[in-house]
């Protein structure tokens, strides 16, 4: 029930480019329950139909409340091309969801439920992360936990890691 805590500082074990899906939504209208329920309840149906196919692409999400009228979720994704993939997927529950909403907007009834997302792709050295006698959270649960000493205790020290060996110009060998 409870995640194993890892004693002491760690970092995420991401490598490469990092996808990050922040999605969610906004009652602008509590009364207008039959107009926002649908969409609060589509969320957890994608995730479960995501979850019992690791191969779409979808690594971890948190599901969170920004307030009593704001929901999101922040999902990891292994590639923007496996989220657009899943985001298109005819044979997939977000096509049937993504329809609803654009009938709704198209009757004029958008106004009762907001919806966002934002996506981000952060390359490799743009991105580092630290946790303290913490269980694997956020982009270590997505890409598993390592050591902080195997990245760099220094937050300069993990931005600057890099997992592709590079040749610097003039050099022979690879060098990490």
């Amino acid at each position: 029930m409870f995640a194993k805590t890892n004693a002491g500082r760690t970092t995420a074990a991401a490598e490469g480019d990092v996808v990050v899906l922040l999605i969610g939504m906004r009652i602008n209208r509590f009364r207008a329950v039959r107009h926002w329920l649908p969409v609060f309840l589509a969320m957890p149906r994608m995730l479960r139909e995501l979850g019992r196919d690791r191969g779409r692409g979808l690594l971890h999400h948190i599901l969170l409340t920004a307030s009593p009228r704001t929901y999101y979720v922040v999902q990891y994704w292994e590639s923007k091309e496996k989220l657009y993939a899943y985001a298109s997927a005819s044979d997939m529950f977000h096509h049937k969801a993504w329809a609803a909403v654009n009938r709704r907007e198209k009757a004029g009834k958008r106004a009762h439920v907001g919806i966002w997302h934002e996506t981000y792709v952060v390359p490799e050295g743009a991105y580092e992360s630290v946790y303290g006698d913490m269980p694997a959270f956020g982009l270590a649960a997505a890409h598993g936990v390592l050591p902080l000493e195997a990245r760099g205790r220094r937050g300069k020290d993990r931005f600057a890691y890099r997992s592709v060996r590079t040749v610097e110009p003039g050099e022979g060998l690879p060098r990490r």
